[in-house]
This record gives structure tokens, C-alpha cells and sequence, in this order.
């Protein structure tokens, strides 16, 4: 299994991308990270930043990206083009300068590639030309995962293209790569004073992720668990134990699940506790839900079933407005330095208007609050709004 190959690996600290260096103040009392679901900036958002790419697709309806950007100004007006890469990011850039992440992690739901060959026989493709890599950049992510069902849509040429793109940009990457060792491998960041996070990411076939792509001892590709069982958590579980060590912050970020529903398999359950308790994980960042899922807390440390997704091309599109996918959260989770217990988890909430991340208004605020707080109950979370009209999550010590 590809998870197997974690302990043998070898891994070095290394220093922050995104941005080029950061200014690394000392830990004190929390350490601060901003994490989110899918960041699809392919396809339509692509073909308004600077350098568009080639915009043919292979869908059974829509046969140009620019379809995507026709959808969205008919809903909301006009989009400027080229927009400068910092656009879609919009007031979500207020709120990274307010809240000063250490890290910021998202799923890459898209190939960085001007590769020309569609996975065959896959209805749906995603890319972003590489020239556009600086929107990612201009938003100072730290670290893309990749084990998700929309990286090889451009064949393993358009992945290792992305993989090519990602590390001369200085963004780290985890959960694909060009074997089963360098797939399985976790994302370093360097915290400082010998502190480290290590993100680990992982893509199960639930969340539409094809056998194929599987990343082997000879082929690239992702790093695919052979389902949820507790043989494969205990593999999974005892190769982040030989990987870690003390003072490290260590992420699960996994790719399950379906894109619609509220409801969080027992299994996804199961295996999000065991991560805790058998592989010492820290945080568990699940996605692939096109909308967010409740939060447990669970031995004090946090479980985001499903983060919803943050930025896609789908605005204008209709089918599914009963989960409003026009809405997003951004999540900030403070986890206390010395116990790596979970301190708070603040929740931006933003609506995508025009291709661009908007603060949600008072009342979309209120309806995000409503579902995470009802999707929580089973979980013992809750979800209060500040007077900022921010999301706080309040959870009961004995999760």
C-alpha cells in the first residue's frame, strides 16, 4: 500500500514556501494554520487571470472554459479580464493579514499543465495554465495536497508537469508524486526553534479518485488507500509515528466521501479516530464535499469531515441550491503550542461572486452558522457567530 512506504522515507525539515521566506517569530502559547477544501482554479477562473490556457474540454455539454465564465456574468456581471492574480482571493486576503496563519494548506482541486491529452474516458478535466501558478502564490499558500480526483485528468504528463510547477514556485506538495515513496511522502514545514508540521495526504475511491491512478514502485500518481480498513489505518498510523517527532504539528489531509449530502460515514468516523489515537494525528482536513460537513473533536484534537469547497468555476450553474455552493468557509485552526491540543477554530464565511471570494453578508453568515451548528450536534460541536460575523466553534470537553 502506498501509505507503507511512509516510514522508510526520508524526510528533512525544510522552510516555508508560498511567498518566498517568511519572518518566523518564535512559538508561544498557539500556533495558528489556515486550512480549506478544494481550490479548483482551473477551467473557467483560468481563462480570466493573465495568462489563459488552451480552453477546449471534453464535457458531454459545455465544449470551451469560457462557457464557465459566460455562466457567472450572466448570474452576477461582468468579470475583468485579465483579472490580476490576487482577484479570486478577494476579502479572503483581509482575512489571512488579520488572523496570520504560520500555514496555509488547501486541495489543489486542478492540474497546473499546458499538457494537451485528457485522461481518457473522464468527463470532467481541470487545468490551470502554469504561467497562472502566481494566483496561488499571490495568496502565500504554503502547501498544496494533491491526492484528489482532478490532479491526472490531464494525464501523468499533466502531473508531472503540476509537481514541476509547484516545487519552482516554492509550494510545497503532498499526496502525489512520481512513485509510490515520493506520493506517500508528507509535506514539510518548518515552525522554527526544531518544530515542525508535516502534512500527510491521502485520496480514498470514494471521492471519485479512478484504481489507476494509484501511484506505484515504478508509475506516478496519488497516494490511494486500499479503502478505510483498520489493516490500512494501521499502516497508515504506524508509518506517520516513525515519521514524526516531538513538537511536530501532524496534519491527515484526506479526499473522501461524495460532493452532496450532510451525512459523515461511519467509517470515515472510525478512521479519523484511529488516526488520532493510533497515529498521534494532530488535525484531520477531509475533503471532496462541495459543501461543509460537521466538526468533531475528538481527544482534543480537531476533525473536519468535509471543508466544502473554497474556489471553483460553478457559479451560475443551478441543481444543488438547497447546500448553497455559492458559499464557503475558510478555516483557522489555533492549536495550543506545547500540547498540540486543539485551542479554538474560527470559521471565515464567504460567498463567490463574479469569480471572487466575497465576505458573506449577515444573513448568509447566519445560515452557514445554522448547518454547521446542526450538522455538529451528532458530534457535540456548535457553532456561536461573533460580532464580526465569524463562525466559532464551541465543542464539549468530553468529545
Amino acid at each position: 500500500m502506498a501509505a507503507a512506504a511512509l516510514g522508510a522515507a526520508g524526510i528533512e525539515s525544510t522552510v516555508f514556501a508560498g511567498q518566498g521566506p517568511k519572518t518566523m517569530e518564535p512559538l508561544k502559547g498557539s500556533v495558528t494554520l489556515f486550512l480549506c477544501g478544494d481550490v479548483m482554479t482551473g477551467r473557467g477562473i483560468d481563462q480570466v487571470l493573465p495568462h489563459p490556457g488552451d480552453d477546449r474540454l471534453y464535457e458531454p455539454v459545455m465544449k470551451s472554459a469560457r462557457g464557465y465564465v459566460r455562466l457567472a456574468e450572466d448570474a452576477h456581471g461582468p468579470i475583468p479580464r485579465p483579472a490580476d492574480y490576487a482577484y479570486v482571493w478577494g476579502d479572503a486576503l483581509d482575512e489571512f493579514e488579520r488572523m496570520k496563519p504560520r500555514a496555509r494548506i488547501v486541495n489543489l482541486e486542478t492540474a497546473v499543465t499546458a499538457h494537451d491529452r485528457p485522461w481518457p474516458g473522464k468527463g470532467i478535466h481541470y487545468r490551470m495554465h502554469p504561467a497562472n501558478t502566481p494566483c496561488l502564490t499571490a495568496a502565500g499558500i504554503d502547501c498544496c495536497v494533491l491526492a484528489n480526483n482532478h490532479v491526472l485528468d490531464w494525464e501523468r504528463a499533466g502531473l508531472q508537469e503540476t509537481l514541476e510547477v509547484m516545487k519552482d514556485a516554492g509550494i510545497r506538495t503532498a499526496g502525489a508524486g512520481a512513485d509510490t515513496r515520493e506520493a506517500a511522502a508528507p509535506a514539510v514545514l518548518d515552525l522554527g526553534g526544531g518544530r515542525r508540521i508535516l502534512a500527510f495526504a491521502f485520496g480514498v475511491e470514494s471521492s471519485g479518485i479512478a484504481a489507476d491512478w494509484a501511484a506505484t514502485a515504478s508509475r506516478s500518481g496519488v497516494n490511494l488507500l486500499s479503502g478505510l480498513s483498520y489493516r490500512t489505518l494501521g499502516n497508515v498510523a504506524a508509518a506517520i509515528r516513525a515519521t514524526r517527532r516531538g513538537g511536530d504539528i501532524v496534519i491527515a489531509s484526506i479526499h473522501w466521501g461524495a460532493n452532496w449530502g450532510y451525512q459523515v460515514p461511519g467509517e470515515h468516523v472510525a478512521f479519523a479516530h484511529g488516526l488520532i489515537e493510533e497515529g498521534g494525528v494532530d488535525i484531520v482536513h477531509g475533503h471532496s464535499s462541495h459543501h461543509p460537513l460537521g466538526i468533531e473533536v475528538h481527544q482534543d484534537r480537531p476533525i473536519l469531515y468535509g471543508c466544502g469547497d473554497f474556489l471553483n468555476d460553478y457559479e451560475g450553474i443551478g441543481g444543488h441550491e438547497q447546500y448553497r455552493p455559492d458559499l464557503s468557509l475558510g478555516y483557522f485552526v489555533e492549536m495550543d503550542a506545547a500540547s498540540g491540543k486543539l485551542a479554538a477554530i474560527v470559521m471565515a464565511p464567504f460567498r463567490m461572486r463574479r469569480f471572487r471570494l466575497e465576505r458573506a453578508n449577515a444573513e448568509d453568515a447566519r445560515w452557514l452558522r445554522d448547518v454547521m451548528d446542526r450538522e455538529g450536534q451528532k458530534f457535540g460541536t456548535g457553532a456561536t457567530l461573533d460580532a464580526d460575523g465569524r463562525l466559532r466553534l464551541g465543542w464539549s470537553k468530553l468529545a
